[in-house]
């Protein structure tokens, strides 16, 4: 199999998701898949997120650019009116955000971020936050994250604004010869 690599010509064909990975001016394609590549980037961020691993929040899913982590209310997650700390359900929603624009294997990092708290979470319930990237252009990214109760009530809407820094979570294998470059 030889290397599908092309030059770029500015940011043309780059816009939304790329197939591929970008180094330098050459558009490198992988040999594995987009839902390959979400699954060994979320391995790999996994392995060090000591935060969602100490708050015992679980990965129900992930693909390219989406991501479901769940997580059930303790007591010790009460604020003073005996409802979860939205601190608890934002960190949730940060997570599930986090997991969802890195699936792509390229670093990437909260910019900034924004959440509507519509319902409490009470001591038991079991909370699930979906992210799904809604715009990835360049380095910048939006992903929206809906938090809902197992019972399917919304308990709060999160948007996250990221930027890719460089680097990637995992080495991931070109398909074909490094370094060949052809023409578009």
């Amino acid at each position: 199999m030889r290397s599908l690599v092309r030059l770029c010509r500015g940011r043309a064909g780059l816009h939304g998701k790329a197939p591929g990975q970008i180094h330098g001016k050459a558009f490198v394609t992988s040999a594995i898949t987009p839902e390959e590549r979400a699954r060994r980037s979320a391995e790999a961020m996994w392995a060090d997120d000591r935060a969602s691993q100490h708050f015992g929040f679980t990965i129900e899913s992930v693909g390219p650019g989406e991501a479901t982590l769940a997580w059930t209310i303790d007591s010790h997650h009460a604020n003073g009116h005996g409802i979860c700390h939205g601190g608890m359900i934002f960190a949730l929603a940060d997570s599930a955000f986090a997991f969802a624009c890195n699936s792509h294997n390229a670093a990437t990092v909260a910019q900034h971020n924004s959440i509507t708290y519509v319902a409490p979470g009470r001591v038991g319930d079991r909370l699930i936050a979906e992210a799904r990237e809604i715009s990835r252009t360049g380095r910048s990214g939006i992903t929206d994250v809906t938090v809902r109760r197992n019972d399917g009530a919304v308990i709060a809407h999160f948007r996250g604004h990221s930027r890719t820094i460089g680097g990637q979570l995992f080495e991931e294998e070109e398909a074909g010869r490094k370094g060949e470059r052809t023409a578009p």
